[in-house]
């Protein structure tokens, strides 16, 4: 942009020579107010709103006094400044956090606690609540307990010290013309000297009766010496209330973002297409992101926020409907769907398809054998049914002369699909190999030649799958399950090994659809809503830690009775060596009190012929009580087992208790699962109650979904997706269905209402909202 730079550069010059010539409005012909409104005109609005914010600033500049000139034009000048900055560094919303007004190096660290690393972080960090001061009360109408503001005069002074520790007590007397009261701080003597008696100034705080008076302790406060225009941030407004990290505290946050703003919101462009802001009454950006700080009223706070959840939600799905567009676009193997093969597994199964499963199974041979890539999402409860529907297309596939890959997030998970898997395509004459991390050197070599030779029509395994090593000759399918612990990246790099495969996403959390669409939308949706015939509900028994003893005693009965029980140890995250020491713990504990019965032991860092040591003998009656962490969620199928006891239950996410639950009640038997928790937590025992109420994974995960919000449904954070939400699904799914709507048409209709810049502003921010993840989209 060298003319726009020129432009600024030519604009500096100007100021400093009005700055030289004492702000004389003379240092140019027509004066400096005509001079900048005609260079400002070379600027587009869309590039900011920057250009305004100037024009403002030196309406009128000939007419005033000295000291606003001077005022006006230092900063225009530092406006100039930044602009300059602004065309000249792609990264300028990417300048790290350090460098805004008030940061400095120490200030960042603590920042960068609270993921706030650069500019734009900054300035979208909003608050997590509002405290409303901007209503002020009279001394004389405060009731004791009420949080409130007053006007007020400081008086005099006591200073005393606390008993024991010997710290300051500053106690101020304060008044307005209707009473006096006490404002006291503790340990900080300087207030002494800010606040002079005599300061007038705005108080907030809780205020407490002390003896015949009012007192408030450690209030926040601001001078109203400076003049009855001041901004303020702390009392006398709707006040932001942000998470903080030791170190920081409210005050200091809300200047810190307070400044940035100032400096930095007029550069900030709208991405969003005019025609959009305007149809739905949307806050232009710099606007919204104001008020979400700062809001003038809760209806312009609310109107803020609208603004932010449509712009992130539009985003995401728009990429979901270019990805979707670039699907449609591409040719994939058609698969024959008369297959002899499936026809004979079918008639080998002990059972019937459910009316469920059967439909699914209509919808998947349509994908294939439509010569477009299948891209499907396979929704089901805990044991609905899904691996049979994953077997019956592998088997297609390789009836069609295709491989298929089949990856799942652990190598647990992996050895028992592999198992049941074996155990079906080995009658039909199908080979099939597994892959992780702990498959011996030499076998991997054999697997990888066989994959690339087109040997091997089947391979099961983990992330080992997407090593460069891994080549195939003919990959049409690829099977993913437990969709939600691989990233984007990690999906596309398995499905790339191919040309254009038909995918089968698969997943055993059920998804509440507004979650399913936002993180899935550019897949058809499938869901088995049936459980197979015979299958009893399991019964859900809520205990407090004080009654562990009966449900331990519970266990010790059925096991007499032959049965077999999981007892899953507290969750402990991100440390796979703390959670194995806190499984190894109650492992010795349940070993004491079940002297008679074999207890085993499963946890990540146990070897992997150790733990397929375990599970056999676990598997063939031979261990009673198997005490295991989070690792056997998903996928383990024990029929005999018919208890599951969760230990500090309240630690773990309601989905994540679901799928925990899920890995009993596979039998005929009646199954029951315990959940031993603190239930002196807020709201522990009525959340938890949602799982002795019913057994149904979609009603639970929409429970857990308006609890914990999306970035945490699936107990672990999401890898970038979710991060950027600011949108509470359960509460703006009309919102987002019409900006899903809107994201789709404009990729459908070729964004005949778009303008080219605003074009380029879609492909600009759609690369920061996926954070640089994703090529841009093709308008």
């Amino acid at each position: 942009m060298p003319t726009e730079i020129k432009l600024l550069k030519g604009l500096k010059n100007i100021l400093e020579n009005e700055i030289s010539s004492n702000f004389s409005d003379k240092s140019i012909k027509y004066g400096l107010e005509k001079a900048l409104a005609v260079a400002l005109k070379q600027f587009p609005l869309w590039n900011g709103f920057w250009t305004q914010k100037v024009l403002d600033l030196i309406k009128d500049y000939s007419k005033r006094t000295y000291e606003e000139r001077a005022q006006a034009v230092v900063r225009i000048k530092d406006i100039i400044e930044r602009a300059i900055e602004f065309y000249t560094d792609e990264n300028f919303w990417e300048k790290s956090v350090q460098f805004a007004k008030g940061v400095g190096p120490h200030r960042a660290k603590l920042l960068n606690r609270l993921e706030i690393h650069t500019i734009y972080d900054l300035i979208t960090y909003y608050p997590r609540d509002y405290d409303d001061r901007s209503k002020l009360k009279k001394i004389s109408e405060i009731k004791p307990g009420e949080r409130v503001t007053i006007k007020v005069k400081i008086i005099d002074y006591e200073e005393t010290k606390t008993l024991y520790k010997k710290i300051p007590i500053i106690k101020a007397k304060i008044s307005d013309n209707t009473g006096w009261a006490y404002a006291v701080w503790y340990g900080q003597k300087y207030i002494k000297q800010v606040l002079p008696p005599g300061t007038e100034l705005l108080i907030s705080g809780e205020a407490k009766r002390l003896l015949k008076h009012i007192e408030f302790e450690n209030p926040e406060y601001e001078t109203l010496d400076e003049g009855e225009d001041k901004e303020f941030l702390n009392v006398g407004r709707i006040v932001p209330i942000y998470s903080l990290t030791s170190g920081l505290t409210q005050k200091v946050l809300r200047k810190i973002i307070y400044d940035a703003l100032t400096d930095y919101s007029i550069f900030l462009e709208d991405p969003l297409p005019k025609y959009l802001r305007e149809k739905y009454n949307l806050m232009d950006k710099p606007v919204s992101v104001w008020e979400k700080h700062f809001p003038t009223s809760f209806l312009t706070m609310a109107s803020a926020s609208k603004r932010i959840t449509f712009e992130e939600l539009f985003f995401l799905q728009l990429n979901l409907a270019k990805k979707r567009r670039e699907i449609e676009e591409l040719s994939a193997p058609v698969f024959n769907i008369q297959s002899e093969l499936v026809e004979k597994f079918l008639g080998s199964l002990p059972f019937k398809l459910t009316k469920a499963q059967e439909k699914v199974w209509e919808e998947i041979k349509k994908d294939l054998s439509s010569g477009r890539p299948m891209h499907r999402l396979l929704q089901g409860d805990v044991g609905s049914g899904k691996t049979v529907i994953a077997a019956l297309a592998t088997i297609l596939a390789y009836d069609n002369g295709y491989q298929t890959a089949f990856m799942v997030p652990t190598e647990i998970l992996a050895e028992q699909h592999y198992n049941r898997l074996k155990n079906i395509f080995e009658p039909l004459g199908i080979k099939i190999a597994l892959l992780t991390s702990s498959t011996p050197k030499k076998e991997k070599t054999y697997i990888y030649l066989d994959l690339a030779e087109g040997k091997l029509p089947v391979v099961i395994g983990t992330h080992a799958l997407i090593q460069e090593e891994v080549t195939f000759k003919k990959l049409g399918l690829v099977i993913i399950d437990e969709q939600h612990r691989f990233g984007v990246i990690q999906r596309a790099k398995l499905w790339k090994k191919g040309e254009a495969p038909h995918l089968l996403v698969m997943t055993a959390t059920p998804i509440p659809r507004s979650l399913a669409l936002v993180l899935y939308g550019e897949l058809d949706i499938s869901i088995i809503d049936e459980l197979p015939p015979g299958r009893k509900p399991v019964i859900t028994y809520l205990f407090s830690k004080k009654e562990r003893r009966k449900v331990y005693s519970f266990v010790e009965k059925e096991i007499e009775k032959g049965k077999q029980a999981f007892v899953v140890c507290p969750l402990i995250e991100e440390s796979e060596k703390l959670e194995a020491e806190s499984a190894k713990k109650l492992y010795e504990e349940l070993k004491k009190f079940f002297p008679r019965f074999n207890i085993g032991l499963i946890h990540g860092l146990v070897p992997r012929e150790e733990r397929t040591r375990i599970m056999e003998e676990f598997q063939k009656g031979e261990i009673q009580i198997l005490v295991a962490t989070t690792v056997i969620e998903v996928g383990v199928d024990i029929p005999n087992a018919s208890i599951m006891v969760i230990e500090n239950a309240d630690r773990f996410g309601l989905a994540q208790l679901h799928q925990l639950r899920g890995r009993v009640g596979r039998g005929s038997e009646q199954s029951y699962c315990f959940l031993i928790a603190d239930l002196k937590g807020e709201n522990a025992k009525e959340r938890l109650k949602v799982m002795v109420e019913t057994n149904d994974g979609f009603v639970i995960a929409n429970k857990d979904l308006e609890i914990r919000g999306p970035g945490e449904f699936f107990g672990t954070k999401q890898h970038g997706t979710l991060d950027v939400l600011f949108v509470d699904l359960t509460k703006d799914m009309k919102l987002f269905e019409i900006a899903r709507n809107e994201a789709f048409e404009v990729i459908k209709n070729q964004n005949e209402r778009i303008e080219e810049y605003e074009k380029v502003l879609l492909n600009k921010w759609l690369n920061k909202y996926l954070r640089g993840e994703l090529k841009e989209i093709v308008l």
